[in-house]
């Protein structure tokens, strides 16, 4: 047999492949939606195709256009509305969808109270300085009103507790930063919830509170930036102290 007769074997590649995961059509449909929704494509307001009119665009199943929608339904990216004028619309994410993710992740993921606290820390000084330069007559009668709630020696503990939360939120809104306004929306409620006690909250404790939060309200209502950041560092690195002292406060998980 001549060269000419040889079967030539061709070599092979030696690279292996591992298993992955392939993204399911819903997935795909859903990822889709959103990008056009987040850059915009998709305005505020606006409807999307009836579902039968998804089904025939991208040729998918019922089950698949239904499934997306229930996706971005539960990313708040859409709202359905039934009936004769309903349908799928859009609405971009708010700082009140953020405020609720981050607190299903402090819940979900068993956050301790002094790891909020210590967030708090980092965050609130600088939210009070942003107030004290941002600040309009809307967010000072705001602040005013939790702090006539929080000085008034006959409110409930829920409601003290309440109108701590409403001041420290108008502080985060007074910022007129939506990133901070959302982490402390969730970081304030969870806070809330891990200092319902009534035995840590007692007339010395409502004191002091009023007396600080009357002082960083005067700081912000002066746009004295500086001093509204040091009096609230002050003001929530006390707060921590009190509460990681009273009955080993750090070990609480919020939720529980």
């Amino acid at each position: 047999m001549d060269a000419a007769d040889a079967v030539t074997t061709p070599s092979r590649s030696g690279t292996t492949l591992s298993p992955f995961d392939a993204p399911k059509a819903p997935d795909v449909l859903a990822g889709l939606l959103r990008e056009r929704i987040l850059n915009g494509e998709l305005a505020e307001g606006v409807a999307l195709p009836a579902e039968r009119d998804l089904v025939k665009q991208t040729q998918m199943s019922r089950a698949t256009v239904r499934e997306a929608l229930r996706i971005l339904e539960v990313q708040n990216l859409i709202r359905v509305k039934a009936g004769r004028a309903g349908g799928a619309f859009v609405q971009r994410p708010t700082t009140t969808s953020m405020a609720s993710t981050v607190s299903m992740l402090i819940r979900g993921r068993r956050i301790k109270l002094v790891d909020l606290m210590e967030t708090r820390e980092a965050l609130e000084p600088f939210c009070a300085e942003l107030a004290a330069r941002n600040r309009d007559d809307e967010d000072l009668a705001e602040l005013e009103r939790a702090n006539d709630t929080i000085s008034d020696t006959e409110a409930s503990l829920e409601q003290f507790l309440q109108a701590n939360l409403d001041w420290h939120v108008g502080v985060a809104v007074a910022s007129h930063n939506e990133l901070l306004i959302g982490l402390m929306t969730a970081l304030s409620q969870a806070i809330y919830a891990g200092t319902k006690d009534a035995a840590f909250v007692d007339t010395e404790v409502r004191a002091v509170t009023e007396k600080a939060h009357r002082a960083i309200t005067a700081a912000i209502r002066d746009r004295d930036a500086r001093a509204a950041s040091r009096r609230m560092r002050w003001h929530v690195h006390s707060y921590a102290t009190a509460i990681a002292e009273s009955n080993d406060r750090e070990a609480v998980v919020v939720g529980e």
